[in-house]
Order: structure tokens, then C-alpha cells, then sequence
């Protein structure tokens, strides 16, 4: 019965072919168990982290490459046309280089993350900030570019005369990375003129909230009610930007109406009134009190201070309202509101 054959190979060898696979995956789980309970538990252990990362970021790429070892051999006691032999011998080659790739993008990511971000955040700088994620971006990029290319030369294809022969086909490839293009060059704007740096508040095309990341095609933001939003460079320099982290201080201009019967040694103290309660806050400046306007229904004050850098902004709000509220009810100076006076003319 074992000497039947089924697309020229016997069941005997179906079944060997089919054990080493499933020999393999079971092996290279084993092995994987085995670096989780012994060698990594060693590695902790260890003054030098950096043989934990490694062994950390080699058990999956190792136990894959266990896997696909197991594979090529169980197919290799198969009988196929030397068509298909090609088709399995240039995706094996592929899925090598890509284990390889695989293995040193997560061990430079975690290096990354280990050794420089920390020193990175320790620096007074936010340029290091910006540049990092950045330059880690383009290392992954080029490693995963170069595997595409030994892959696509190894399966038997020529790069070179790939790319020459693009012709149409790389104009509308140009065309379409336009976009792309505009992205990277705003990257390098927002770099050179610095409008904003990471963690400072920015209003941009409506939205407002914090700069979390600068990166060669977009800029994240996150505003005030935590949420993501990410913009294609090109937006962000084609629109103006409002750095509400860089003001001097925050301008607050406000009208206050007193009814049309306040006599003038009443206004006058309703203004000292307010020059008092700006001037005595700690967190304010540059007050600008005057008797601005007859207003339709009330004699109007207009109120201009700058709450200073770094104050809280409503509690400082608060805090001058709930003065000028106390104070101008102890001096019974009243507030206006919209009335009207009708008169009736009698036949």
C-alpha cells in the first residue's frame, strides 16, 4: 500500500515528507520553549542586556528559519519536475534573506529603544527627538529594500534590466509618488524653519493639540481630547500654524455693560475697581481698562489683560470673574441687560 504513487511520488514518501515538516515545526516550537525557560532566564541574569536582546529578538526568527529548514528537506524527498523545483528553490532563498531582514530590523529596533531613545530623552535638544525615529525609518527601509532586490535577483530575475525597462511605467510610478515627494520636502521645511517642536501645542488646519511625532512624510498630533491625527507634511506647510506654546502670554479682551443710570463717580470706580483686581493677580499684566462706548442698552467697559506664560489660563479666568462679580456687588454697581422703555402716548 505504501508503494502506491500519487503525482509521481509513492505514499511512503508523501508521509516521510510530510513527518519531517511537521518534525521541523515541532522542533523549532521546542527550540523556542527552550530559549524562553533556560537561556533567556540565563541572559537576565547577566550584567550586559545586550545578550538578552539578542537572544530575545533571535527566538522567532530562529525557530522560523527551523521551520523552513524542515520544509525545503521535506520537499526535497518529493519527486517534481525541475520547473517547480525552481519555483521552491527561489522562494525558500526569498523567505531566508527575509528571516534575516526580519531579525536585524527588530534587533536594531530594540537597541534603539534600549541604548539611544534614553539618551535621546536626557538631551536638552528636541532636534535628537525628531531625528531618530526618522533616521531608524530609513535604516529599516533600506534593509528591507535591499532584501526585496537580492530576493528578485535570486529568483533568476535582473534587477537592473527590471528598472531600465519600467519606460511608461516609471513616469506613471513618478507621477503617482508626487505626493510622496511634496511629503518629503515639507518633512525637510518643518526641519529647517522649526515652526513647532515635539510636545509643544500648535493650532494647524483646525485642529489643536500637541506635535507627538515629525517624520519625513507626516506629522503626528494629538489633540486636546486625545485623539491621533496625522497630516501629510505637505498640508502642514501649505497652511499657516499657530504655536500656542511660544506666545508670550495669553491676551484676554472682554466688554463689561453698567446700566445707563451709573452716575460718573460710579464709572470712575468701577474702572479702579477693575484695575485693582488685574493688577493684584499674580498671573496677569498689562492691564487696559476704559470707558469704551454708549452701548445700545448699557455704558460699556472694555477690559484687556495678558495672563503671563505658563499660568493656567481658565483657573486665572475664574479667579479675576469671581473678583469683579464680589466687588461690584459689595459697590452696588449694577450690570446691564438688554430692556426696552415703551412709551404710551395718550389720545
Amino acid at each position: 500500500m505504501l508503494d502506491v504513487v500519487y503525482l509521481d511520488n509513492t505514499l511512503k514518501s508523501w508521509l516521510l515528507a510530510f513527518a519531517i515538516a511537521v518534525g521541523s515545526v515541532v522542533l523549532a516550537r521546542l527550540v523556542y520553549w527552550s530559549i524562553q525557560k533556560t537561556i533567556k532566564s540565563y541572559t537576565k541574569k547577566t550584567d550586559n542586556d545586550l545578550d538578552f536582546i539578542i537572544i530575545d529578538m533571535l527566538e522567532e526568527p530562529l525557530s522560523f528559519a527551523l521551520s523552513l529548514i524542515g520544509i525545503w528537506f521535506a520537499i526535497d524527498v518529493l519527486s517534481i519536475n525541475d520547473g517547480v523545483r525552481k519555483f521552491v528553490d527561489s522562494t525558500f532563498y526569498f523567505l531566508v534573506i527575509f528571516n534575516i531582514a526580519w531579525f536585524a530590523t527588530r534587533l536594531l529596533d530594540a537597541i534603539v529603544e534600549k541604548y539611544i531613545a534614553p539618551k535621546v530623552q536626557e538631551s536638552e535638544t528636541d532636534l535628537d527627538d525628531i531625528l531618530l525615529p526618522i533616521i531608524k525609518k530609513l535604516i529599516n527601509f533600506s534593509i528591507w529594500a535591499i532584501t526585496i532586490i537580492i530576493g528578485i535577483d535570486n529568483a533568476g530575475y535582473n534587477v537592473t534590466t527590471m528598472i531600465t525597462s519600467l519606460g511608461i511605467g516609471g513616469l506613471v510610478f513618478a507621477l503617482a509618488a508626487k505626493d510622496a515627494v511634496s511629503n518629503l520636502f515639507g518633512g525637510f521645511i518643518i526641519f529647517s524653519d522649526k515652526p513647532f517642536n515635539i510636545n509643544e501645542r500648535i493650532i494647524l488646519n483646525g485642529f489643536e493639540g500637541y506635535v507627538r511625532e515629525i517624520g519625513l512624510r507626516s506629522t503626528k498630533l494629538e489633540t486636546l481630547d486625545g485623539r491621533m491625527v496625522t497630516m501629510p507634511n505637505s498640508k502642514v506647510t501649505d497652511n499657516p500654524v499657530l504655536n500656542v506654546s511660544r506666545e508670550k502670554g495669553r491676551k484676554v479682551k472682554f466688554y463689561l455693560g453698567l446700566t445707563y443710570d451709573t452716575q460718573p463717580k460710579d464709572m470712575q470706580k468701577a474702572k479702579d475697581i477693575l484695575t485693582e483686581i488685574v493688577e493684584e493677580n499674580e498671573h496677569t499684566q498689562d492691564a487696559v481698562i476704559a470707558f469704551d462706548s454708549f452701548g445700545d442698552f448699557s455704558l460699556n467697559i472694555l477690559v484687556i489683560y495678558w495672563i503671563k506664560k505658563g499660568s493656567a489660563i481658565a483657573a486665572t479666568n475664574d479667579a479675576i470673574n469671581m473678583k469683579i462679580l464680589e466687588k461690584f456687588n459689595a459697590e452696588k454697581l449694577d450690570f446691564a441687560f438688554p430692556t426696552q422703555t415703551i412709551i404710551m402716548q395718550k389720545d
